[in-house]
């Protein structure tokens, strides 16, 4: 496993994660206790140290699965979640978003992940006028003040949003995550620039596009009900799949496997601090960590 510091936080994080959405039952499958337990463990064998979640994985789902799974071994991980959301049902979402919200949030997800403190704390795809309530920034500054939170960061919800990234260091946010992939290149335009300038770490959330850079998947295949990729049109699903399938056999190195060389494509941008893609099974875990190793030109 190889590592980079987040950018001023310090923090030396495995350049694999693990990605948590899946957990909360919205990607075609249910995860038991013994399930998640054992890809963490397995993870944490082959040097991955860093978990992303949120508070809508489910409702606290996944970051309850997370602390069933890590609660004896805490110390041995650096967890990131989110907050601005409130699961209802599948896909369907509310938006608590005063201060006194983020302080009940933050608190469930605490008990949730069985620890009295979470390393990253993220904005999860808020708007600008949100955003920018000065209520929110200092309650998040009290929470830091009082060990519940170690950081303070923002999960962007468009990957161009120069507003929130220029504004990051005067709100006390040091990490910056967003989608970065292959197939979706927007946050080179300016956002990455604007994380360089203030040093801030950056988590490259959907490294494999929803899976369709591993593939796996080819243009016509159908997803199962309740996996989330099922709620795109067939159009946008197959555009997506034939642009894959394109990059795929232009860029793809000969014996080369593609999920592994999609995170490693992330990963050769120094701008990258860690990517963090799903995974539903041990062995995606194993091939996820492998990535770490492969370089490409």
């Amino acid at each position: 496993m190889q590592f980079r510091t987040l950018g001023s936080t310090g923090l030396k994080i495995s350049v694999v994660g693990i990605g948590t959405w899946q957990f909360g039952g919205e990607w075609g499958k249910d995860f038991a206790q013994e399930e998640v337990t054992a890809m963490l463990a397995r993870g944490r064998e082959l040097g991955i140290n860093f978990i992303d979640t949120a508070e809508c994985y489910g409702d606290h789902l996944s970051e309850a699965l997370i602390g069933g799974a890590i609660a004896q071994r805490r110390a041995d991980w650096i967890v990131a979640t989110k907050f601005g959301h409130k699961y209802h049902a599948h896909m369907t979402r509310s938006e608590p978003r005063t201060a006194a919200d983020v302080v009940k949030q933050l608190e469930a997800s605490l008990k949730a992940l069985k620890t009295d403190y979470i390393d990253i704390y993220q904005y999860h795809s808020w708007g600008n006028r949100d955003f920018d309530q000065t209520d929110v920034v200092e309650t998040l500054k009290k929470q830091v003040e009082a060990g519940k939170v170690r950081f303070v960061g923002n999960s962007l919800a468009s990957n161009d949003n120069l507003y929130q990234a220029d504004k990051s260091t005067g709100y006390r946010i040091s990490v910056l995550q967003l989608i970065y992939n292959r197939l979706d290149r927007a946050a080179e335009r300016r956002v990455l620039d604007s994380a360089q300038r203030q040093n801030l770490g950056v988590l490259a959330r959907v490294p494999l596009a929803s899976g369709f850079l591993s593939g796996k998947y080819k243009p016509g295949d159908e997803f199962k009900p309740g996996d989330v990729r099922a709620g795109q049109s067939n159009s946008q699903r197959d555009d997506k799949l034939k642009l894959a399938q394109e990059i795929l056999k232009n860029e793809l190195p000969a014996g080369v496997n593609p999920a592994q060389w999609a995170l490693a494509w992330c990963l050769k941008n120094p701008l990258i601090t860690a990517v963090i893609p799903g995974c539903k099974s041990v062995e995606q875990v194993e091939s996820n960590a492998a990535a770490a190793e492969l370089k490409i030109p």
